[in-house]
């Protein structure tokens, strides 16, 4: 698993979501450095994936569509990346068959980096960065 640029930047806007409570996208962009016209596709994605709801009106914005404890990192890899596991022959979610399932260890030890991975990011939530 690697993090991409646009995930990453998910993880800050909601990181500063948790904080304000409720922020416009430009102080979004200003403060978590992201580059607007990026922001504002993420700000989509996330909307699309229920992560966030905008706020209509002058002073409107963006929120939290849930509270922060309730949205996992690995919640958010997941809209952006895809799959936690290294390889998909272990995925859970995004199994693929793969060669290395040819080699029963060597699956096992991928399926053990991926139990490891997946297990933190699912425990660790947008709270516990704020």
């Amino acid at each position: 698993m690697k993090l991409t640029h646009k995930t990453e930047y998910a993880i800050l806007a909601l990181i500063h979501l948790a904080r304000e409570g409720e922020s416009q996208t430009e102080s979004i962009s200003k403060e978590c450095d992201i580059p607007f016209k990026f922001l504002q596709q993420i700000l989509r994605e996330l909307r699309l994936k229920q992560l966030v709801t905008s706020v209509r009106g002058p002073n409107g914005g963006f929120k939290l569509k849930r509270p922060a404890n309730k949205i996992s990192l690995a919640e958010v890899v997941r809209a952006f990346d895809g799959p936690l596991a290294p390889t998909s022959a272990v995925s859970v979610y995004f199994y693929e068959p793969g060669p290395l399932e040819a080699e029963p260890k060597t699956l096992r030890v991928f399926k053990e980096v991926r139990d490891f991975v997946s297990k933190k990011l699912e425990k660790t939530t947008i709270f516990d960065l704020v």
